[in-house]
């Protein structure tokens, strides 16, 4: 994994020893931390001597060419930090705004300059040399919160693998119609599609399911319910037809001017509506086929969803999941894929982002804001 006989486990002011082994590999060509913290124990002595790090762990090490990245080259980070000025490790906030730069454009447009993947793009191995790893036993696996968690009792939670069902979002397949959805779709912000497709890479299995709370059963395990950001993904298509099937109650007890019952609603009803394919024959419904043709014209006429309006912290879950299940429900036809989404911001009151869990909800309907209160 490097070209040295010999490496040594040196001091990081950023390396949270608690978290994991405590020791992290080293780039400083393409990360600006690690290349800001080697630097400083270059250059200073003193720190070296509180450590207890001798000059032969470190002085003789110079970055490694490793990734190029078009605009910067083979040493990213030097060049990057020479640009930001940054001083030290201790500048966390430069230091953070071009690793976000050099994370991102190296893994979309970073060609490999070492090892058996050389001359090839980051993004299109990264998975590859992960498999290879742990294979090798090189590497393993595991999972972690995302940050701290600290139960009601005041411990430190870890993360615990139980059975567990998944959608694999990773799956490559998927990912390639995907892409497509995005790219035909109109965000309006270019930096909303950039994050999309952004998501679209990184994804990969998503837990989509709980034991307890509100949601539908799990059809092929019934112990388990389905957890809310995996069943709302084309919710938007019932919504075609909810005015026929539901008569005023949200649960369904209402009939609606079809008097079509809720039991009747049966999987391939559903294709006979979303789809088209099936002949009436097949059903063996007792709905009259008028009924189930009235449904099939409203979803028809209606669909795909022309505007999509959401909060622009759903882009990395809900509305990559919405593009995701919409090409897995309909992966022939492209005509019901969605057209547009429209990623807002957040409402700002008394300087505070406005969210659901606000300790007052404000009806901003027939009111007026000033504009000195309520901004966007």
């Amino acid at each position: 994994m490097t070209s040295y006989d010999i490496v040594y486990a040196l001091p990081m002011l950023t390396v949270k020893s608690e978290k994991g082994t405590g020791i992290v590999t080293c780039v400083p060509s393409d990360s600006p931390d690690d290349y800001a913290a080697l630097r400083d124990l270059k250059n200073k002595k003193p720190l070296r001597e509180k450590f207890g790090i001798t000059d032969e762990m470190v002085l003789p090490f110079e970055p490694l060419p490793v990734i190029d990245i078009p605009g910067y080259g083979s040493m990213a980070a030097p060049d990057a930090c020479e640009k930001a000025n940054v001083q030290s490790q201790n500048d966390t906030e430069a230091l953070a705004a071009i690793k976000e730069q050099l994370y991102l454009k190296g893994f979309y447009e970073g060609v490999l300059l070492v090892g058996e993947f050389a001359g090839k793009k980051i993004q299109a191995v990264k998975k590859e040399i992960q498999k290879r790893m742990v294979e090798r036993g090189d590497a393993c696996i595991y999972n972690e919160p995302e940050r701290q968690v600290i139960s009601r009792s005041g411990d430190e939670c870890v993360v615990a693998l139980c059975d567990q069902w998944y959608l694999n979002y990773g799956d490559e397949a998927w990912k390639v119609e995907t892409r497509k959805a995005v790219d035909r779709l109109n965000t309006y912000n270019d930096s909303v599609k950039h994050n999309l497709s952004a998501t679209v890479e990184w994804l990969r299995e998503h837990a989509c399911c709980r034991s307890f709370g509100l949601g539908t059963r799990l059809p092929w395990d019934p112990q388990y319910l389905i957890e809310s950001l995996s069943d709302s993904t084309i919710y938007m298509a019932y919504y075609t037809v909810a005015h026929l099937l539901q008569g005023g109650g949200v649960d369904g007890r209402v009939p609606g001017p079809l008097h079509i019952k809720p039991e009747d609603m049966q999987p391939r009803v559903w294709d006979y509506i979303f789809y088209g394919n099936v002949h009436y024959a097949e059903l063996n419904t007792s709905v009259e086929k008028w009924k189930l043709d009235k449904l099939r014209h409203e979803f028809v006429y209606w669909y795909p969803v022309d505007l999509r309006a959401s909060g622009k912290d759903l882009i990395q879950n809900h509305l990559a999941y919405f593009l995701f299940n919409h090409v897995a429900i309909w992966p022939d036809d492209t005509s019901k894929w969605p057209k547009s989404i429209w990623a807002n911001g957040h409402l700002m009151l008394n300087n505070e982002k406005v969210t659901f869990f606000c300790d007052a909800l404000l009806l901003f309907m027939g009111c007026r804001c000033q504009s000195r209160l309520a901004t966007f």
